[in-house]
């Protein structure tokens, strides 16, 4: 059995996207979920998942494959979004674990996409905004992005940046270089 606070899943989205506004009868929609499990006690990212996911109100643009390298014929064969809620739950227990992002774009876009298709929402309520507490634990005076806060630790960029299982790796780097500032078990996470 797994000890509460023990495991923290990290999670980054792609989502379908658009150089300007949606075409019509179109939305953004989550594509791909990265997730990076941070074992809080060793302090080490013990596992990278990636889960496909294929939109219905939306399709892959050319700007979007040139930003996340996803294609359409990749993301087709992805599992419904609900599916994959359920994959959250039952493979990595989102709703037991705490989680964090690089700020709240991916729980806000998780909050959308379940209102819109009444998905139940998959994660705790215990989020964590890691660029903010990178910003706090580095005393910066802007929050940076993911690539310029990767530089600023003086980490490298591991993999491909709009990745969502890269990036979820390389935030779990980012929170393991927080949690190294902070003396409490955990931090701020």
């Amino acid at each position: 059995m797994e000890r509460f606070g023990r495991f923290l899943n990290v999670v980054d989205v792609e989502a379908t996207c658009w150089d300007g506004q949606p075409p019509p009868g179109q939305a953004s929609e989550i594509i791909e979920i990265g997730l990076c499990v941070v074992d809080v006690e060793s302090r080490s990212r013990v596992a990278k998942h990636r889960i496909l996911v294929r939109p219905v109100r939306s399709v892959v643009s050319t700007f979007c494959t040139e930003l996340t390298g996803l294609t359409q014929d990749e993301v087709d064969g992805g599992v419904e979004f609900r599916e994959a809620c359920a994959l959250l739950e039952g493979e990595h227990r989102s709703r037991s674990r705490a989680w964090a992002s690089w700020g709240d774009y991916d729980r806000k876009q998780f909050e959308r996409q379940c209102s819109a298709g009444r998905v139940a929402y998959p994660f705790s309520s215990r989020h964590t905004n890691a660029k903010q507490a990178f910003t706090d634990c580095f005393g910066l005076r802007r929050k940076l992005g993911m690539s310029a806060a990767l530089s600023h630790a003086g980490l490298p960029l591991e993999g491909r940046h709009h990745s969502g299982a890269d990036d979820a790796w390389n935030i779990a780097a980012l929170i393991l270089k927080v949690m190294s500032h902070d003396a409490r078990p955990g931090g701020a996470f």
